[in-house]
């Protein structure tokens, strides 16, 4: 589901914790920022994440460092999107912390996405100081860059136009007030401005005229001078974003001017990253519905696994993300990394290591938790009719030892089992045990029928457990002049009716093995 990574040498966020540290000194915030406009998905969280890689590899180099998180909450909806009632349209252009919660559960819109958004964070261990962009023009954080950004409007504009080849008009005014009458931010047209910039006058498109005092944020600064004015206020030394802010004449290039040449700081050190995609349709975005947002991820997936999955490529390689076929193999990619981690007898791999070290949500481990396929906890679970402390029995008659202390954490894993077998998963993981003989049965040749006979002596006979039963099956089929295809299709229509399953030897050894005995004892006597 992910790029092959580089795996010489340092993970890449202790080799950027090392290049800023080198050229910023040991005192570091690390921002990142992320508009609520809607279900925060997974692509969104690669550039919290990254942060968060890069924020705790300058601590673990011995650096200072915090990590900040901005609400762009002063944001305009700028459309009813495809989650959204169509008489939402009567707030496009208004500031989303000034538009009702669509469901009514918030206090308004942008809380509605940002409260489950953060929670998923913590979920995550990833520790933010979180701004909400609002708060801070009303509460005055904006308040002397602001004033500086309207006074020095023409030296941003010829910036801006120089930079990005973007013609802004020649009486430009770097400020979008909010109009006091309809709300929207969007509306206003600035019709004059105080040359020491405490103020601008304004026209909106809904007649109202009216003066925004911009010390006390009574409106916001455009995005390509709110970003470097950001940097300053804050003090960001470094900072994720996506790859078309990087790209020539991007706002990162504008922004890294304006707050040289404006507000007299350093831009942050660019941390640019690739989108994640969902598999066979495009990158992940809300506003087109094309997404799966971070807390349903989180259903499927535990935290740990979730970072690792994000983190282990550079930032600079895109990421597949298949929610119906890539879910196992994203489990068992975190599960490699974990065996490494704890094996003696492997050479030391710092690379693997530090993977490990960084994905986990909280302390590492001191030894290595019980691990359970997760294919054979999806089996697990179904055998089990859903039960999770059903499908525990299960996995212990398949040979799998849960120590006490990883119960809670493997019922954990059996439930995110139960939701992508729900959601996502294809037909050929899903299966019902058939409590009477299937009519299906009726239909397999006689070859097959004294196979079965023959099968339920030697499954009474054999060690319980997955190879053991896997390889039983194959090696009596190839006896009894059946491939492999015929003999592991008897077994599955005498159990579930149809001749294809979930690996054989992992599902027949999770069912008691006295109900297999007789099923295939009955079926052999058709």
């Amino acid at each position: 589901m992910t790029q092959t990574p580089d795996t010489e040498g340092s993970f890449w966020p202790d080799t950027l914790a090392a290049s800023i540290v080198a050229k910023r000194g040991d005192s570091h915030v690390v921002a990142t920022g992320i508009t609520p406009s809607g279900p925060i998905h997974l692509g969104n969280i690669r550039e919290v994440l990254s942060g968060d890689a890069v924020y705790r590899a300058l601590n673990h180099a011995g650096s200072s460092a915090k990590l900040i998180y901005i609400a762009d909450t002063f944001d305009p909806l700028r459309s009813v999107y495809p989650f959204l009632p169509d008489d939402y349209s009567q707030y496009v252009g208004m500031p989303l912390y000034a538009i009702p919660d669509p469901e009514g559960c918030c206090e308004n819109y942008a809380e509605h996405f940002l409260k489950p958004f953060l929670a998923a964070l913590d979920e995550l261990g990833v520790k933010v100081e979180a701004y909400r962009a609002h708060e801070m023009y009303k509460e005055g954080l904006y308040s002397d860059v602001a004033v500086e950004a309207v006074a020095s409007s023409a030296k941003i504009a010829e910036i801006i136009g120089r930079v990005s080849g973007r013609e802004l008009p020649e009486d430009w005014i770097s400020y979008n007030p909010e109009c006091s009458e309809c709300g929207r931010i969007t509306g206003p047209t600035v019709t004059g401005a105080d040359p020491a910039g405490e103020w601008v006058d304004y026209e909106c498109v809904c007649g109202h005229s009216g003066r925004a005092d911009v010390r006390a944020g009574q409106g916001k600064l455009p995005w390509r001078v709110d970003w470097p004015a950001r940097w300053k206020v804050l003090g960001v030394t470094a900072e994720p974003f996506g790859k078309d802010h990087a790209a020539s004449g991007g706002s990162y290039e504008t922004g890294s001017e304006i707050v040289r040449d404006v507000f007299g700081a350093e831009p942050p050190e660019p941390i640019v990253y690739e989108w994640i995609y969902l598999k066979g349709q495009g990158a992940m975005a809300s506003s087109t519905g094309l997404a799966i947002s971070i807390n349903d991820i989180l259903g499927m997936v535990p935290p740990a696994a979730v970072r690792c999955f994000v983190l282990r490529p550079r930032p600079e390689k895109h990421i597949d993300f298949d929610p119906v076929n890539g879910i196992p193999g994203l489990h068992d990619e975190y599960d490699k990394f974990e065996k490494t981690y704890f094996s003696p007898d492997d050479p030391v791999d710092e690379w693997s290591r530090r993977i490990y070290e960084i994905s986990q949500p909280g302390e590492v481990p001191t030894e290595i938790p019980s691990q359970v396929p997760f294919v054979h906890l999806s089996v697990a679970a179904q055998a089990a009719g859903g039960s999770g402390e059903g499908a525990l029995e299960v996995i212990g008659r398949s040979g799998y030892s849960v120590r006490e202390s990883d119960r809670p954490a493997v019922l954990s894993q059996i439930e995110r089992a139960k939701v992508w077998l729900s959601e996502h998963a294809p037909d050929a993981y899903k299966f019902s045990i058939q409590e009477v003989v299937p009519d299906a049965a009726g239909d397999l040749i006689p070859e097959q029928l004294q196979f079965l006979g023959k099968l339920s002596g030697v499954l009474a006979e054999v060690d319980w457990d997955p190879d053991t039963v896997q390889s039983s099956i194959y090696e009596l089929g190839k006896e009894n002049g059946l491939n492999a295809k015929k003999a592991f299709g008897a077994v599955y229509t005498s159990v579930i009716g149809r001749d294809s399953g979930p690996r054989a030897g992992y599902f027949i050894s999770s069912l008691d093995r006295d109900w297999v005995v007789a099923r295939m004892e009955e079926v052999g006597a058709l």
